[in-house]
């Protein structure tokens, strides 16, 4: 009856709306949930899992937050999105609105913020990468990033390799025992593209040496600046992506409430008796 009355009011829930709706947040829900899982397995392999405290523990970021932080938003947007758009639900779809809603405008300030606070910013960055530096041998995961940053960008340290000396590991000091002492981690090294074993002590002692003896074995660029450089050499490619990120963000928005204005409009002319 209900289904018959729609026909004959002339107003209709659009099943592509709808349906593009249902399809691009199960993808999101199904990526969220891989996010969450490689989150969660990750820290169960280190054994945050079964002792929680031990999430405060580390002094700099550990990577796993990222995949824990956005894999949560991306399941609970993929899954009010999902099941509002399949089941017709208002309220879900309402909370898709205003959840995706938040989150552009959120990007959007903290873009203009960026840009007006720049010196603060660049700060605060060389901060969080010596942070990252000091605990270096914290966490694997860390490692790694840190490794894989050096490497893509060139660098060693935020603004050189003498920033290591901020590593319990690497510092210059006569009370570290290290092997490492006055060295930087092996990420820093100048590749030989005739090694095909990558040499991990390619590092060590070679803060001993000038700034010009040193420049054959290892990067002595900061990695702040390295980025900044990469930055202004991607910025179209950057700002590409960013404007997709906002162009799909208005997309879900604009069917979210498409959909919402179809559902009320069908309840209003079907009435009670339906």
């Amino acid at each position: 009856m209900s289904r018959k009355r729609r026909h004959l009011k002339g107003t209709e829930v659009s099943c592509c709306v709808k349906y593009i709706l249902f399809g691009f947040n199960i993808i999101f829900w199904l990526l969220g949930a891989a996010f969450l899982s490689i989150g969660l397995w990750a820290w169960a392999e280190k054994g945050v899992l079964s002792n929680i405290s031990s999430i405060t523990d580390l002094g700099g970021l550990d990577p796993v937050w990222l995949f824990i932080v956005v894999g949560g938003v991306m399941f609970i947007l993929g899954f009010a999105g999902c099941i509002g758009a399949l089941r017709e639900n208002t309220v879900l779809l309402k909370f898709f609105s205003v959840f995706l809603g938040l989150i552009f405008f959120l990007e959007l300030t903290t873009g203009i913020l960026a840009y007006v606070f720049k010196d603060w910013i660049k700060d605060q960055l060389n901060l969080f990468i010596n942070n990252n530096v000091k605990a270096y041998r914290d966490d694997i995961d860390l490692q790694n990033l840190i490794d894989f940053a050096q490497e893509y960008w060139s660098c060693c340290g935020a603004h050189g390799p003498d920033d290591w000396n901020l590593n319990m590991y690497f510092n210059c000091t006569n009370s570290n025992p290290s092997r490492e002492r006055c060295g930087v981690p092996f990420s820093c090294c100048v590749k030989d593209p005739a090694e095909d074993v990558i040499n991990t002590q390619c590092g060590y002692d070679v803060r001993r040496l000038t700034d010009l003896e040193r420049q054959p074995f290892i990067h002595t660029k900061g990695c702040v600046g390295q980025f900044e450089k990469w930055l202004q050499d991607n910025l179209i490619l950057v700002a590409g992506i960013f404007v997709g990120i906002a162009l799909l963000q208005i997309f879900g928005i604009c069917l979210a409430q498409n959909l919402v204005s179809d559902i009320k409009a069908v309840k209003a002319n079907c009435g009670p008796s339906s």
